[in-house]
């Protein structure tokens, strides 16, 4: 017993020592825990504060917006009612298409392109050219590439030929695209058209440059306006004759901004959720801008610009990947007003493919969070501008729109709300998280009634591309390496659905490395946790949203979504 009892005593004595040893470990491991604390919570607690007061200025904003939009369309606020509108006479015949042409202004249309691949059918195209049947002959089959259709479109334009130039500005690398494009060219100046193929040996400045060096050349400065269309969109045949006339009456436009009208909005659900986007974008945001501010930006295609207000704003520029956006500033900081017709549609494509569609939105987000950036005193400054639409382009233009609304989203949305399941400390009211996110929706659905239906998509769609688009305003703010970044958005309509795709070429396509957005798929677990343990340990319910947000993320992620483009 004796023995016994002095091993227990041993063993009792061995491990007060041993516990007197860990002791002070499990003391600081307290002690970090509780300094980790005292840092984590009051920073979400002040992040959640910020992401509210940002939510609400979002609110206010598309609220003011939408109310201006609905404005215009109960009162039927047409653009041909507030400025002076006349219509240009039609010529009634080709062979009479000179006989009074010199009342009509000089304009020259500028068609940018990069190895435009197979593109769609379009019906109005077919009904446009058969209007001018009679006048060029024979109508090849409508199986056409996108650069036939583009130029098919713009030569086909209600507008005397002996006042209308055509500017094909061809970057691309493929030499063969270039071969059939110049021949294109080639095949409607024997037509009659003043058509002008122009090709350059490097990419400097991407769009910019191409559209710098084109209004450089002599024969321009004959031309008193400039149509731009890029290579995806066709313009209807009267185009000019609607929008030229804003010009002509209203010395003080220098812009007229007509409507997106996308041919493949029912390709897949992707391309359904992103006409949602761009319709409340059109129907919103342009025309409320239009009609409180007399501005909005420039969409770089589908608008006719004032040559002498190009110049007067300096030009294009090559310093962001919003060229588009960076001449609208600049030209309204010179006094110019816009105009947005709404009614006038211009058909266009959409990228089906995720991939092309990433690459689209970092440039749309960047580019305009840098030129932010370097315009911000610029607009300050200006001394043609009002005190009020300054507070406009800065506040509403660039500040609300485009910093805080992808903050906002990705943030608050994908990262505090889950990541507050672990910290029960932090509180979120229920208005923050419900009811703000849902007035913002049902804003922002107006512009596309038909796809009501597929609204809470559309809601977790958005949300994972938030996760693109706040990276890229970072990487603008803070003029990081993929500043000016620019690939192409590839686009290929309905081509996908009668091109034959080789065995092997469907085989690649499919390799995991190419189809898996790790990034997404990083997001979609850290949610999946976030929802697995708000629904065990918390009550406030998150999990509904949560879940669903990471089955996008991974959904996504995997590259289940748009459409699959082959190889070439």
């Amino acid at each position: 017993m004796e023995e016994g009892n002095v091993s227990t005593t041993e063993a009792l004595g061995m491990a007060g020592e041993a516990l007197g040893l860990f002791l002070p470990l499990l003391s600081a491991a307290e002690g970090l825990r509780r300094a980790a604390a005292a840092v984590v919570v009051p920073a979400m607690r002040a992040a959640v504060a910020l992401c509210l007061a940002m939510s609400m200025m979002l609110v206010v904003e598309k609220l003011s917006m939408a109310t201006v939009a609905l404005y215009v369309k109960l009162s039927r606020r047409t653009p041909e009612k507030v400025y002076k509108w006349e219509p240009v006479p039609v010529p009634a015949a080709a062979e009479d298409a000179e006989v009074g042409s010199l009342a009509y202004p000089m304009v020259l249309v500028q068609i940018p392109m990069f190895n435009e691949r197979e593109g769609v059918k379009m019906s109005l195209l077919e009904l446009n050219l058969n209007m001018v049947a009679s006048k060029i002959g024979q109508i090849e089959s409508c199986a056409m590439q996108v650069y036939q259709i583009s130029i098919a479109a713009v030569c086909s334009l209600s507008w005397p030929y002996d006042r209308l130039i055509i500017q094909v500005l061809d970057d691309s690398t493929d030499l063969t695209i270039r071969e059939l494009v110049q021949e294109e060219c080639q095949k409607w100046c024997k037509r009659g058209r003043s058509i002008h193929y122009i090709s350059r040996d490097n990419r400097n400045g991407y769009k910019a440059g191409a559209l710098k060096e084109a209004m450089e050349l002599d024969y321009v400065k004959k031309c008193d306006y400039v149509a731009i269309f890029d290579a995806d969109h066709e313009p209807p045949f009267d185009f000019l004759l609607r929008t030229i006339p804003f010009l002509m009456h209203n010395p003080g436009i220098a812009l007229v901004q007509a409507r997106w009208k996308f041919v493949n909005a029912d390709q897949c659900l992707m391309t359904r959720i992103q006409e949602m986007s761009l319709n409340y974008h059109f129907k919103v945001e342009q025309q409320s801008g239009s009609t409180t501010m007399e501005f909005f930006g420039f969409n770089g295609t589908a608008g006719v610009w004032r040559i002498i207000a190009i110049n007067e704003a300096e030009g294009w520029k090559e310093r962001t990947t919003v060229e588009d956006m960076d001449l609208a500033v600049r030209a309204t900081l010179q006094g110019w007003k816009f105009v947005y017709v709404g009614d006038l549609k211009v058909k266009s494509e959409l990228p089906s493919n995720y991939k092309a569609y990433r690459y689209q939105q970092h440039r749309w987000a960047c580019g305009p969070a840098n030129l932010f950036k370097k315009m911000a005193s610029d607009i300050i400054m200006a001394k043609k501008v009002s005190s009020v639409k300054k507070f406009f382009l800065i506040y509403n233009f660039f500040f609300a729109r485009r910093i805080i609304s992808h903050n906002v989203t990705f943030f608050f949305y994908c990262i505090l709300i889950p990541a507050s399941s672990f910290v029960p400390q932090v509180e979120i009211p229920k208005w923050g998280v419900f009811y703000i996110p849902l007035a913002i929706t049902l804003l922002n659905s107006v512009g596309t009634p038909r796809s009501l239906h597929l609204i809470l998509v559309w809601i977790f769609f958005e949300s994972v591309m938030s996760l693109h688009r706040c990276k890229a305003v970072f990487i603008g703010l803070l003029e990081a390496g993929r500043v000016n970044e620019w690939v192409v958005t590839e686009k290929l309509g309905n081509s996908l659905k009668t091109k034959q795709i080789p065995a092997d070429a469907k085989k690649l396509s499919n390799k995991f490395w190419e189809r898996f957005h790790f990034l997404e798929l990083g997001m979609g677990i850290f949610l999946l946790i976030s929802a697995c343990y708000n629904c065990a340990f918390r009550t406030n319910l998150y999990f509904i949203f949560i879940f669903p947000l990471s089955v996008s993320f991974l959904t996504m992620g995997a590259g289940y979504v748009g459409t699959c483009i082959p190889p070439t």
